[in-house]
C-alpha cells in the first residue's frame, strides 16, 4: 500500500493534485500536467519559475513525457481504491472549526471553512470556493509582473543614474580643485614678481639716496674747510697793524657776508605696499552680484548644433542638410541664442568651451538676422569674441577655456574676461536701444 502511494505521488500533478494527464517534464526534472503547467505559465514571457521548485526554466516550450504517460495509465489500473476523500484529508483544514477549507474570504484574506460563513468574524464578508479564488489572485499575481519588471528596470537606472551622478561630483570636485590650484599658483607667481619689483625699487632709491648723500656729505665738507680758512684769515687780521688790517678787508667782509651753509639732505623713505590686482576683487565682486543662470533656446538653434536636455549645452555635429528648420533658427552660421535677453541692468555669465575648433561668443540685437550671408559684426548688431579675433592671434590652446561675459547696458558696454588666469580681454562699445540677448 505505501508503495502505491509513492507511485501515485509521483504519477500525480503537483498543480491539480489528480493523475497526470499528458503529462509535461519541464528543465528542473517535475513533472505537471500540460494544461496545469500552461495555465500557470499563461502571460509570462522572460521567466517561467517551477511551481514546486521556483528553479527558472529557459523557455516556455512544453515536450510531452510519452514513457511516463504510460506509467501513469499502469498506476491508474493498479490504484483503484485511491479516492479523492484522502486527497481532502491532505487538505487544509480550518483552524477554528477543525473542517476542511473550502472557501477564501476576499475581505480577510483567509480561507475558511462553510462553518466559518456563519461566524461573526465573516458574516457580511465575501466568501468565494477556493478554486475561483485562486484563479482570480493568479491572474492578479500574474498582473503584478509587468510594472514590477518596470519598476526593477527603473531602479536599475536610478542606481546608474547615482552612480553617473557620483562620478559627475567627484569630477565636479577634482575640477574645482585644479581651477583653484592654477589661480592660487597665479596668485603666487604675481606676489611673487610684485615682491621682486618691490625689491628692486626699493635697491634703486636706496641707490639715489646713498648718491645724494654723498654728493650732500661733499658739499657740507667743502663748506667746513671754507669757514675754517676764513676763520684763520680773521685770525691772522685782527692781530694786524692798523694799516695792514684795512688793506683788502672789504673781500673778507664779501666773503664773510656771502657765506651760506649748503642745505643738510634729509629723506623719508616712502612705505611700500604688497597690493592685489583689481580682478582679484573686482571680478569675484561682479561674478557673486551680477551673475546670471541662461539657459540656450532650441528653436534659434543651427541645424548642425546639438542642444543639450538641460539646455546648458551645444555641440556641433553635421546633420541632415534636408532636415526641417524653424524660421527662427540660424540657417547660415551654426549659432544659438540664449532664451534670455536684457534691455536694462548690469549682467554676467561664464561661458566654457571644451575641445578643439572655432568658437565665438558675445551679445548680439534681437533683430540680428538669422539668414544673413555676411559674418556677424557690430555693423549688423553682433557683438563676440573667439580665438581667431586678431587681437587675441596667441590664444592659448587648451582644453578648456573659461570665459566670462559682463554686460552693462546703460553704460552701453560689453566685456570679456579669461576666468582661467582672471584677465580682462577686451571691452566692446555697445550702441543698441533694443534688447540685446547672449549669442553663442
Amino acid at each position: 500500500a505505501s508503495f502505491l502511494a509513492d507511485l501515485h505521488t509521483e504519477t500525480s500533478c503537483p498543480i491539480c493534485l489528480d493523475y497526470l494527464r499528458d503529462p509535461t517534464t519541464i528543465d528542473c526534472g517535475h513533472n505537471f500536467c500540460h494544461s496545469c503547467i500552461q495555465q500557470r505559465w499563461k502571460d509570462l514571457q522572460d521567466i517561467f519559475p517551477c511551481p514546486v521548485c521556483l528553479q527558472q526554466c529557459r523557455s516556455g516550450n512544453l515536450k510531452r513525457n510519452t514513457q511516463l504517460c504510460h506509467m501513469t495509465d499502469i498506476v491508474k489500473q493498479l490504484s483503484t481504491t485511491r479516492s479523492k476523500k484522502k486527497r481532502q484529508e491532505e487538505k487544509p483544514l480550518c483552524e477554528n472549526h477543525n473542517q476542511e477549507a473550502s472557501l477564501f474570504c476576499e475581505k480577510d484574506l483567509e480561507l475558511l471553512c462553510p462553518q466559518c460563513r456563519i461566524s461573526s468574524n465573516h458574516q457580511d464578508h465575501h466568501l468565494i470556493p477556493i478554486d475561483q479564488a485562486a484563479t482570480c489572485h493568479r491572474k492578479k499575481l500574474k498582473s503584478y509582473i509587468e510594472p514590477l519588471r518596470k519598476k526593477v528596470q527603473d531602479a536599475e537606472n536610478g542606481l546608474r543614474m547615482a552612480v553617473s551622478k557620483l562620478v559627475e561630483l567627484k569630477d565636479k570636485v577634482e575640477n574645482q580643485k585644479r581651477e583653484l590650484h592654477s589661480e592660487f599658483e597665479q596668485f603666487i607667481r604675481f606676489l611673487g614678481q610684485q615682491q621682486e619689483a618691490i625689491y628692486i625699487r626699493l635697491i634703486n632709491e636706496k641707490r639715489g639716496v646713498n648718491r645724494k648723500l654723498i654728493e650732500n656729505k661733499i658739499q657740507i665738507s667743502d663748506h667746513t674747510s671754507t669757514l675754517k680758512n676764513l676763520l684763520s684769515e680773521i685770525t691772522e687780521k685782527v692781530v694786524q697793524e692798523d694799516l695792514d688790517l684795512l688793506t683788502g678787508i672789504g673781500s673778507i667782509h664779501n666773503r664773510y657776508e656771502l657765506l651760506k651753509p649748503p642745505a643738510v639732505f634729509s629723506y623719508e623713505l616712502k612705505r611700500e605696499h604688497c597690493s592685489l590686482p583689481p580682478q582679484y576683487f573686482g571680478l569675484q565682486n561682479m561674478i557673486s552680484i551680477f551673475q546670471v543662470n541662461l539657459i540656450l533656446d532650441p528653436e534659434t538653434a543651427h541645424s548642425n548644433l546639438i542642444v543639450s536636455e538641460d539646455r546648458k549645452t551645444v555641440m556641433y555635429r553635421m546633420m541632415n542638410p534636408n532636415c526641417p528648420q524653424s524660421p527662427w533658427e540660424f540657417n547660415v552660421y551654426p549659432s544659438v541664442l540664449s532664451s534670455e535677453g536684457f534691455d536694462s541692468g548690469r549682467h554676467f555669465w561664464q561661458v566654457e568651451v571644451r575641445g578643439t575648433g572655432d568658437w565665438s561668443l558675445g551679445v548680439c540685437k534681437e533683430s540680428f538676422p538669422r539668414n544673413a550671408i555676411t559674418s556677424p559684426s557690430p555693423n549688423n548688431g553682433c557683438w563676440q569674441i573667439g580665438p581667431w579675433t586678431s587681437k587675441f592671434a596667441a590664444w592659448e590652446s587648451v582644453n578648456l577655456t573659461r570665459i566670462g561675459v559682463f554686460l552693462d547696458y546703460e553704460l552701453g558696454e560689453v566685456s570679456f574676461y579669461n576666468l582661467n588666469n582672471r584677465s580682462h580681454l577686451y571691452t566692446s562699445t555697445v550702441r543698441s536701444t533694443e534688447k540685446l540677448i547672449p549669442y553663442f
